[in-house]
C-alpha cells in the first residue's frame, strides 16, 4: 500500500491536500516533523500543504480513501468481467437462486467495504509507517528466495485463512459472522465480497499478516494482493467443471460451489491439502453439479 499511497500523492493528493489544508492556512500551522515510515514514502514536508506527505492524520485519511476506491473498482471490474464471460447465467434459473439475488449481493459488499476498510486501516498504515518486512532491492534477498516467496506467501495463507473460515464455522461466531456469506447458496461472482464485514476482515489478516512476519518484495507483495481478490472472485462463479488433472491439488470453483452447497466441506483457499489433512475435503463429481437441478426444473 505505501507504493500506492506514494504514486497517489506524487500525482493527485499532494495537489489535493494543497488545496484543503494550504500552507499558509492561519488556522492549521505547518506540522514539521519525522514520522517514522519506510524510505520509499518519506518526504519530510510537502511545500504546499500544511500536513506533509508523512503526517498521520493525513495518510490515515489518504488511505482510507485509496482502499475504499480500490476495492471498489476491483471488486465491480473482476466480478463484473467474471459475470459477464465466465459464470453461466442459467444457474439463476436454480431454484435456491434468490430473488434479485445479484443486487442483494453486491448492495451487502458495498455495504461491508466501509467498515472492513476502518478495520484494515491499522495494517496499511504500519506498512506505510516502515513496520513491514517489505523491501525493494531484489538481491537484497536474491532471485530465489523472490520465486520463493510465491508458493510460501500462497502455502501460508492457505493454511492460516483455511482455520480462520473453519472457525467462523463454529456454533459461535458462524450465525452472527459467516451465515451472512452462506445466504448465496448459489454464489455469483459478486457474492466474492458479500460478507459480514468482520468476517470479511478476518480472511484477509494472513495477507497483511505475512509481510510483517516474513520479507516480501513490495511489488510482488501488490501483484499477489491483486490476484487474491480476482481468485477471491473466481472461485464464486458456480462452476462445477471436474474431471481436470489440478483439481485433486486446486481449491477451484468447484470445490468453492460444494462449499457453498454443503457448507462443512472445502475451507480452503488455494489448495485442498488443509481440507484433507483436516478431514473436510469433498471431491467435486459430475454427479454434484448444481446445474442439474436447473435442467429438472426447465
Amino acid at each position: 500500500m505505501d507504493i500506492v499511497l506514494y504514486l497517489a500523492d506524487e500525482y493527485l493528493l499532494d495537489s489535493v491536500w494543497a488545496s484543503l489544508v494550504p500552507l499558509h492556512d492561519p488556522v492549521l500551522p505547518l506540522l514539521r516533523y519525522q514520522q517514522l515510515s519506510s524510505n520509499f514514502t518519506t518526504i519530510a514536508s510537502s511545500s504546499q500543504s500544511a500536513w506533509p506527505r508523512d503526517y498521520f492524520f493525513r495518510q490515515v485519511l489518504s488511505l482510507s480513501v485509496i482502499t475504499l476506491i480500490g476495492i471498489n473498482l476491483l471488486y465491480f471490474v473482476f466480478a463484473g468481467l467474471s459475470y459477464k464471460f465466465i459464470f453461466n447465467h442459467d444457474m439463476m434459473r436454480h431454484p435456491r437462486f434468490l430473488q434479485n439475488q445479484i443486487m442483494l449481493e453486491i448492495r451487502t459488499s458495498v455495504k461491508a467495504f466501509p467498515m472492513m476498510t476502518l478495520l484494515t486501516l491499522p495494517w496499511f498504515q504500519a506498512e506505510v509507517m516502515g513496520y513491514s518486512r517489505l523491501y525493494d532491492n531484489v538481491d537484497q534477498y536474491g532471485w530465489i528466495y523472490l520465486f520463493l516467496s510465491v508458493p510460501f506467501f500462497l502455502l501460508f495463507t492457505d493454511y492460516a485463512i483455511y482455520w480462520v473460515h473453519r472457525i467462523l464455522h463454529h456454533p459461535s461466531f458462524y450465525k452472527t459472522f459467516h451465515k451472512p456469506h452462506h445466504k448465496w447458496i448459489i454464489p455469483t461472482p459478486f457474492a466474492s465480497h458479500a460478507f459480514h464485514p468482520v468476517d470479511g476482515y478476518l480472511q484477509s489478516v494472513p495477507y497483511h499478516l505475512f509481510i510483517f512476519l516474513f520479507p516480501l518484495h513490495r511489488y510482488l507483495y501488490l501483484g499477489l494482493f491483486v490476484f487474491v481478490n480476482f481468485w477471491s472472485i473466481l472461485i464464486h462463479d458456480s462452476d462445477m467443471i471436474t474431471g481436470h488433472p489440478l483439481e485433486f491439488i486446486i481449491n477451484g470453483p468447484a470445490h468453492h460451489t460444494l462449499h457453498h452447497l454443503y457448507f462443512t466441506v472445502n475451507y480452503g483457499q488455494y489448495f485442498t491439502w488443509a481440507d484433507r489433512v483436516g478431514g473436510s475435503y469433498r471431491q467435486p463429481e459430475s454427479s454434484l453439479d448444481p446445474l442439474l437441478e436447473v435442467k429438472k426444473v426447465s
